[in-house]
């Protein structure tokens, strides 16, 4: 491991790595094992603990729970695009089942499929809903980022969706969002640059890299910190500065830092306060704790006020990419 381990209080790898049914039952999840063993170890696909760890997956309380609401169709609630209810409509399920590490079932297969037939329009663009408005870029960046996970990257229908955002990125809307009053929204540029940083460096066409370059330009107009990014509200959300999992559309500074260290701008100096933001959030043992997650979900993924395998997970991802400038082909 490299030297990043030394910004922490405590190594919390070994917790991260106890195998199910050794801990409380609300955060024990074999994903996090998985995502340890390759995210931070380093372990190859091939290794015997990575593949017993993905096996797991499939079977886990988090990812069954999902499943088991499923209808034989492939959607969750009712049939269409599925957005609503949130957050157990069908489009939150296959961004959920994408955040755990779930591999390709027919069960999934079948939700993303009814997310093509009944979620995307000619263009392109996944839609909320079918009103003028409905495409909005945080659901296009989940979207595409969790097809991009159950690879479907080949696809033509991912391809007109990552063609369609990246024109938006670089129009004249930009990261406008009528959610926003049509501002310039911080969350949907890190959604978008999410599903963007999931496509290996030598498949970004142009449109792509030019968009990656408008994104990472507005989040470093801002101080992460501060986040005084345009805002239709009022003010800054409060759940900026909350660390949890899933986000949905949510966004906050850790998945902030985690997307541009991925695409090789963690080491920005703008970003140190944002940083010591992240550091300054861990335990003792070097854990940090579920300030949020969704309501009204199908599975539960920890306990608020709680340590979090998940969040402490992605926060040691982030010092793991800043110490290992290689890391995700960059």
């Amino acid at each position: 491991m490299d030297n990043w381990t030394s910004l922490l209080k405590a190594d919390p790898t070994p917790w991260l790595l106890e195998p199910d049914g050794s801990t409380e039952l609300a955060e024990v999840n074999p994903s996090v094992r998985y995502f340890t063993l390759t995210d931070l170890l380093e372990r190859p696909p091939s290794d015997a603990e990575v593949r017993q760890a993905e096996a797991a997956i499939m079977a886990s309380e988090p990812v069954q729970k999902i499943l088991d609401a499923q209808y034989p169709d492939g959607y969750w609630i009712k049939p269409g695009i599925g957005y609503s209810p949130k957050y157990r409509a069908t489009i939150w399920q296959v961004l959920f089942l994408a955040d755990l590490g779930a591999t390709r079932t027919s069960q999934i297969e079948k939700a993303c499929e009814h997310v093509f037939e009944h979620a995307q329009r000619p263009d392109g663009a996944f839609i909320a809903n079918k009103g003028e408005r409905g495409a909005v870029i945080c659901l296009n960046g989940n979207l595409l980022r969790s097809l991009l996970w159950f690879g479907y990257g080949d696809d033509p229908r991912v391809q007109r969706g990552l063609d369609w955002l990246a024109a938006r990125v670089n129009g004249h809307e930009g990261f406008c969002c009528h959610y926003n009053k049509q501002l310039p929204c911080a969350w949907g540029a890190v959604k978008a640059l999410s599903a963007f940083a999931a496509l290996p460096e030598r498949e970004r066409p142009p449109a792509v890299q030019e968009a990656i370059g408008r994104g990472v330009e507005f989040l470093l107009s801002h101080d992460l910190v501060k986040a005084d990014y345009p805002s239709g509200h009022g003010g800054v959300s409060p759940l900026w500065f909350r660390f949890g999992f899933p986000l949905t559309y949510v966004s906050n500074i850790l998945e902030t830092l985690l997307v541009l260290a991925r695409l090789g701008h963690g080491r920005n100096p703008f970003l140190a306060g944002a940083i010591e933001f992240m550091l300054s959030k861990q335990d003792k043992e070097g854990r940090w704790s579920l300030e949020y997650s969704p309501a009204k979900t199908w599975a539960r993924f920890g306990q608020k006020g709680q340590p979090s395998r998940w969040v402490t997970l992605n926060a040691l991802r982030v010092l793991k990419v800043l110490a290992s400038p290689t890391r995700f082909g960059l």
